[in-house]
């Protein structure tokens, strides 16, 4: 995708300043009496926060996590993943797949848009080629590229007539596969592939900036108020299909940059849940949430790793990259500051994801004598003779948590290999844009599962303009052994082509990684079911409160 025209995307999203209320919930005062409640007729009511503005609510331009928190339950795609992470019909009353699996018929359900329009097959045919349009900066769009034909439209050399996306009628979708893709229905149900209104779209670009009557909608809520940099309140959808099995009627978001402040407030009785996919909890109350019971831990397919870019005078070389990465005590990180029983991540894709469930052994964690080795092989190929020579920035976005693990990780490096470590600090959305840009050395950035595979965490380093790389790195053989997985059809032989792509990466080290993540939580115990998936996902159409 070409970088100036992601530039610009961001630069759009970026025009949303970021001061961020503490509290609030759209201006009035978290607490609410019952009194208040019973007038109001909202007495199942939610209250949560979020670290920042989402920086879009567009299905098909969302990247993030905290867009996709709110995305996912004002929309609703054809299929939606349970609490174990399995497809469920939503959207589709069921689906007829081919015997060469390269045929899906989904059969929809009698369902409304939030304006009173029927929701058909062809708002999904609609929004699924919106998103491959290569005008349109769909940094997703590559997600749809097991579809017949869809790769080559995204990428300019072939046309949308070519793409296996047909609505045959207002209740049948048909989607031809190029290739058999045992996991596409978990696919269904990632928000770049919720529907659109097509009427809606086309009459209003901006139809995705505001809250209001052109935010056109069709999941179990309706966005109902959104005060940008402060807060935004969800309604239940009293015309969506399954309204009857959706108990909330409200739930108010604020936006809470500070997880300290996030944690006083779930402890004032403020907000319900502190967790993924919501504000993370607070370093500094992780031991007192522990001491009291309430924390929750569970597993996670994601990981946090380190970006390096690969266009950078020193973190272009591979043997300085390789130093940086074997440098880590991450079991020490893990005791001593983020404490949430998370593991040592050893390779790219977490062992929460099918058949990559054992250690891989590129290299081992806190291998020192490994690093110094390293060092002095790229020192010599730069012609450094003086590590202090080598100045390197670790860039993050503003988050107590993160600037904890990178002065931890700045002491190590500083310490170990003598460099000289600096850090440098943004909010989220221009940190967002100078990854874009490649305006760093070293960045952190989570990743999320998109779906239960292994290609979720590896597609993305195919190529360097992949709108989710950002690291300036590209492998013509690791490229090869992408494009080889893509159209083998015998598992095994999958999962090993997928090994080898993620072992030439843990050869020439684009990233760094350093943990894979545990979902930390705690709930209110008056509420039930507000439990995230394996994804971080939680559907709010299940949370009821008492």
């Amino acid at each position: 995708m070409n970088k100036n025209k992601k530039f610009l995307l961001l630069t759009v999203l970026a025009a949303f300043s970021l001061v961020l209320a503490a509290c609030g919930f759209g201006g009035d005062s978290a607490e609410k009496s019952s009194d208040d409640k019973k007038e109001s007729g909202s007495s199942k009511e939610l209250n949560l926060v979020i670290p920042s503005e989402p920086p879009s609510l567009h299905p098909q331009l969302a990247t993030d996590s905290t867009s996709s928190a709110v995305l996912i339950n004002v929309f609703e795609g054809l299929y939606r993943l349970n609490a174990e992470g399995t497809p469920e019909e939503a959207m589709a009353e069921s689906v007829e797949i081919s015997d060469d699996k390269l045929t899906y018929t989904f059969k929809l359900r009698d369902a409304k848009w939030t304006n009173g329009d029927p929701v058909v097959a062809g708002d999904f045919e609609y929004a699924w080629k919106w998103a491959l349009n290569p005008e349109n900066l769909s940094e997703y769009a590559s997600v749809f590229y097991s579809i017949k034909g869809s790769e080559a439209y995204n990428l300019g050399t072939g046309s949308v007539e070519e793409v296996g996306i047909k609505a045959e009628d207002d209740k049948t979708l048909v989607v031809t596969l190029a290739n058999p893709t045992e996991y596409f229905l978990e696919l269904t149900a990632f928000k770049t592939f919720l529907p659109i209104n097509q009427k809606v779209v086309e009459s209003n670009k901006d139809w995705y900036a505001d809250a209001g009557e052109n935010y056109v909608t069709n999941g179990p809520f309706t966005l109902a108020d959104w005060k940008h940099n402060d807060s935004l309140v969800l309604k239940k959808n009293a015309d969506y299909w399954d309204a009857a099995n959706v108990a909330l009627e409200t739930v108010n978001i604020g936006m809470v940059e500070n997880e300290a402040t996030a944690a006083t407030m779930f402890k004032g009785g403020e907000i319900d849940y502190l967790g993924t996919p919501y504000q993370t909890v607070a370093l500094d109350a992780i031991d007192g949430f522990k001491k009291d019971g309430s924390l929750r831990i569970e597993d996670y397919a994601a990981i946090y790793w380190y970006k390096f870019n690969t266009t950078n005078e020193f973190t272009g070389n591979a043997n300085i990259r390789k130093a940086l990465t074997l440098a880590i005590d991450r079991q020490g990180l893990i005791d001593n500051i983020i404490k949430g029983e998370q593991k040592p991540a050893l390779g790219m894709v977490p062992p929460a994801i099918k058949g990559f469930e054992e250690d891989r052994g590129y290299y081992t964690d806190n291998d020192i004598e490994g690093a110094k080795a390293a060092l002095e092989a790229g020192m010599k190929e730069l012609g450094i003779t003086d590590p202090s020579e080598i100045k390197v920035n670790i860039s993050m976005n503003t988050s107590e948590a993160h600037a904890a693990i990178a002065q931890f990780i700045q002491e190590g490096w500083s310490k170990n290999l003598g460099i000289t470590i600096g850090l440098d600090n943004s909010e989220w959305q221009v940190y967002l844009e100078k990854l874009n840009m490649l305006d760093y050395q070293v960045a952190r950035m989570g990743w999320i599962a998109d779906y239960n595979d292994a290609s979720s965490f590896l597609e993305q380093y195919t190529t360097a303009d992949n709108g989710n790389n950002d690291t300036g790195w590209e492998n013509a053989e690791y490229k090869k052994l992408m494009e080889q997985s893509i159209v083998e059809t015998d598992s095994a032989k999958r999962l090993d082509i997928l090994k080898q792509a993620e072992a030439i990466a843990m050869t020439e080290f684009p990233i760094a990684p350093i943990y894979y993540y545990t979902n930390l939580s705690v709930v209110n115990e008056k509420v039930s079911n507000m439990d995230p998936d394996r994804l971080g996902n939680i559907q709010l159409k299940h949370v009821d409160v008492k």
